[in-house]
């Protein structure tokens, strides 16, 4: 998520906290021609921070099939995972201190990582490879994800047990939303209502994609995140 992406959800929730009308937001311009973007617009991750950067279209498609630059093109869609196996056991072996996640493979750190959101942003947590092997074992639809751009995201909060192929940039917005909204120690029940709307929102918008379907990507192979250390080179 861009600083001024953050700025205005604070904005929003200082406004809501004061009962006071919310703002207009601010518009976002694209941080490579500097024009300005509708609310909804694509992002490129910059590999060597991590950071977001927000891209009009046109320069969003100069990034489409790139490999070993600067930036990654973020793919638009989210695929929803109803079939997705995972046991609470399998969970546990994560090492996740949290029921909230997302898991992607880093090209510049050639590994595999697991972030959780917390109210300092997003935090790391050791990620056991075996435990890594055994999901993808279970869940072929994992040998496909975009490397750095694309992450499975875990929510299971209470009851829930949902599983998306998320694009990277929703998956800061859940850091953000996180760091906003957080109240006290335990994060307050406003915060909880907001994941609660958060996932209602992202099931709502994504493709569903079953198990044994398969999911095509030109500048990806499915196949090649099975093991982190597959053979591809990004960087």
């Amino acid at each position: 998520m861009s600083s001024s992406s953050f700025a205005t959800l604070r904005r929003l929730a200082e406004a809501a906290s004061n009962n006071g009308p919310a703002p207009l937001p601010e518009p976002e311009h694209c941080d490579l021609c500097s024009i300005a973007l509708p609310p909804v617009h694509r992002h490129l991750l910059e590999m060597s921070n991590r950071q977001l950067a927000c891209a009009c279209d046109p320069c969003a498609l100069r990034f489409e099939n790139v490999i070993g630059g600067k930036f990654k093109l973020i793919p638009r869609d989210a695929c929803a995972l109803p079939d997705f196996r995972m046991s609470d056991l399998e969970w546990e072996g994560l090492s996740l201190p949290i029921n909230l996640a997302f898991l992607f493979y880093s090209t510049p750190k050639e590994k595999m990582m697991a972030l959780y959101p917390s109210p300092a942003g997003a935090t790391e947590s050791l990620l056991p490879l075996t435990a890594w092997e055994s999901l993808v074992a279970a869940n072929p639809i994992l040998c496909g994800m975009q490397h750095d751009v694309e992450a499975l995201l875990v929510n299971r909060v209470e009851e829930a047990r949902e599983y998306f192929l998320a694009p990277m940039d929703i998956c800061f917005e859940l850091v953000g939303l996180i760091r906003v909204h957080w109240r006290g120690l335990s994060g307050g029940e406003e915060l909880w209502n907001e994941i609660a709307a958060f996932f209602a929102r992202l099931k709502e918008n994504s493709v569903i994609v079953h198990a044994g379907a398969s999911q095509s990507n030109e500048s990806t192979p499915r196949s090649e995140a099975a093991v982190p250390n597959a053979g591809r080179n990004d960087a």
